[in-house]
């Protein structure tokens, strides 16, 4: 594990951060608004207990991502975690991208995933490269 946590560049941290917020933000919005996850699905008895448990599943799920993200950029968590908690958001990207094309919603709301999807890819490159390079030093 690295020790060398300056090693990260700062706006890896802030995008990073902003990730964060965004999966903290949404994950309440979602607890408090059944809603907005099914903005597509007209048939949807939003007052099924089941639909509502499943609702709640995915803004905790959202909302726990925010705050792990939050947590290891606020206290200057390795890289490697950051790297780990980047991977798992981009992975909920990439299932969003997959499952709205399934059910053929494709719109203007598909570029949120992708363009989420794309800073996750570059921070993760980002984040391996310092990996690497802190690997190499402990290895000289």
């Amino acid at each position: 594990m690295s020790a060398h946590i300056d090693n990260v560049p700062k706006w890896v941290r802030i995008a990073v951060g902003v990730l964060a917020l965004v999966n903290i933000a949404y994950g309440i919005m979602c607890y408090l608004d059944v809603n907005l996850l099914f903005h597509y699905a007209k048939a949807i008895n939003i007052s099924n207990p089941a639909i509502i448990n499943a609702s709640h599943e995915f803004a905790a799920r959202n909302l726990a991502i925010g705050l792990a993200l939050g947590f290891v950029t606020v206290i200057k968590g390795a890289p490697e975690a950051l790297t780990i908690l980047t991977i798992v958001r981009a992975l909920i990207e990439i299932q969003t991208i997959i499952l709205t094309i399934i059910h053929g919603s494709i719109d203007a709301m598909l570029i949120v995933p992708i363009v989420f999807l794309i800073a996750e890819i570059f921070i993760v490159k980002t984040l391996v490269g310092v990996i690497k390079k802190e690997e190499a030093l402990e290895n000289s």
